[in-house]
């Protein structure tokens, strides 16, 4: 599973239904209908209940489940943006899933790759969302947000080993 690794946003709470209304809002944003239109244009298009509301017991903000679609943890979700945010980040990740030839999310390397992608590329590591986290960095800071998704992945920070 893909999951949105880092610090969830925010400290609030919506409800499955709220997240629900939520996500249908996200489907409208230009990065989301970009990202759709690629996706169906690749072959792989996804409905409206690709995208599910759900409570987690992780500390996560959503997933992505090969086969199954995305997950976003309405219990982790703030406000609007935080949802735009998980489902553009997951749709990276469903695009990376339908494109890349033996992608294998066991694989440390393969899913540490499409995570960088994804945060990169959905703006999770722009400056402005960095400093909106609390991390005022002028310098590194996307090597430093890279590095969390990949420590994320290793499941602690200690677990990282050179070279990788």
């Amino acid at each position: 599973m893909a999951e949105e690794p880092g610090t969830v946003p925010g400290s609030g709470s919506r409800t499955v239904k709220e997240c629900e209304d939520m996500i249908r809002r996200s489907l409208r944003t230009p990065m989301v209908r970009f990202l759709r239109e690629n996706l169906e244009k690749a072959g792989c298009g996804v409905s409206e209940n690709f995208f599910k509301a759900v409570n987690c017991d992780k500390s996560i903000a959503g997933g992505y489940v090969r086969g199954k679609g995305i997950m976003v943890c309405s219990n982790h979700m703030n406000i609007q943006d935080d949802v735009n945010q998980v489902v553009a980040h997951e749709l990276i990740h469903a695009y990376d899933d339908c494109q890349a030839a033996n992608l294998d999310w066991a694989d440390c390397a393969h899913h540490a790759c499409s995570e960088i992608r994804a945060g990169h590329l959905s703006g999770d590591c722009h400056y402005k969302r960095e400093l909106l986290r609390g991390y005022i960095k002028l310098r590194g800071h996307e090597q430093v947000c890279s590095l969390s998704f990949i420590q994320d992945i290793m499941g602690s920070e200690n677990s990282l080993k050179p070279g990788l």
